[in-house]
């Protein structure tokens, strides 16, 4: 059984976002840890990009922070493989198609692979142009993890039945950030993959509240928390760990 995969079994997953290097390295470093101790089941780590698409504000601002204190690709496959030295959690990256074709598709999945990267979600490559990355992924063994949407509909089938480590169930329309209110039909969605597939599927896109993340999971296998905890890093900086992690903590509670 894959990392992944033993981060859902018998329970709901709380999954966890930081960005790489926000506010440097050495934090991000010292943080991923701590966020697997306070209860993160999967950590996604973004890889900062000049031009995030799916991303909001708050990430878009942290990836240029990221970005002015010198992190690169390289070095944060350099600082995930010691973190994986000391984290069991799964660790996913977040990133985009131009980062890994410019690095080289194979070589980028080699890396990953030898860092102890467990999976990768890429939100501009979709569904039918898959096969661009899935055949480097499968060959160095990391799972492609695929996105579907409230518009994705008739696609959802199809998607579930070729998705590998859990299906990221995007809440709301739009970029990522907090919401006040999720009003997708959640249910639906996670009906439909359920008719073709046991592959898990947790919610992302507008969590930040332990009720939304209750109210999430109650319909899914896990809640997503991303833009919540970059807000909570960029308030606090380089003495973030001790907020994020009581943070990590409520939430994994509300979903227990």
């Amino acid at each position: 059984m894959s990392r992944i995969s033993k981060a859902f079994e018998n329970k709901k997953a709380f999954i966890a976002f930081v960005t790489g290097g926000d506010p440097d390295l050495e934090t991000t470093e010292a943080l991923i840890p701590r966020m697997a101790a306070a209860g993160a089941d999967l950590i996604e780590i973004g890889i900062p990009f000049s031009d995030p698409i799916a991303e909001g504000v708050v990430i878009q601002t942290a990836d240029e922070r990221a970005l002015s204190a010198g992190t690169t690709t390289d070095k944060l496959f350099d600082m995930v493989k010691r973190v994986r030295g000391k984290v069991d959690v799964p660790l996913v990256f977040m990133t985009y198609a131009n980062p890994v074709y410019t690095y080289g598709t194979e070589m980028f999945m080699k890396r990953c692979a030898e860092c102890g990267i467990d999976g990768i979600i890429i939100p501009d490559v979709p569904f039918e142009e898959r096969e661009e990355v899935s055949g480097a992924c499968e060959a160095a063994g990391i799972e492609l993890i695929s996105m579907i949407a409230p518009t994705s509909q008739e696609r959802i089938g199809r998607i579930a039945k070729h998705a590998k480590g859990f299906l990221y169930c995007v809440s709301s329309l739009g970029v990522t950030g907090v919401r006040n209110k999720i009003t997708t039909n959640i249910r639906d969605m996670v009906d439909h993959v359920r008719a073709v597939s046991d592959i898990p599927c947790a919610v992302g896109f507008g969590i930040s509240t332990p009720e939304q993340a209750r109210e999430m999971a109650a319909v899914s296998d896990g809640a997503i928390v991303g833009s919540a905890i970059v807000r909570i890093i960029a308030r606090y900086g380089r003495n973030c760990i001790g907020p994020v992690c009581d943070y990590i903590k409520d939430m994994k509670a509300a979903i227990s």
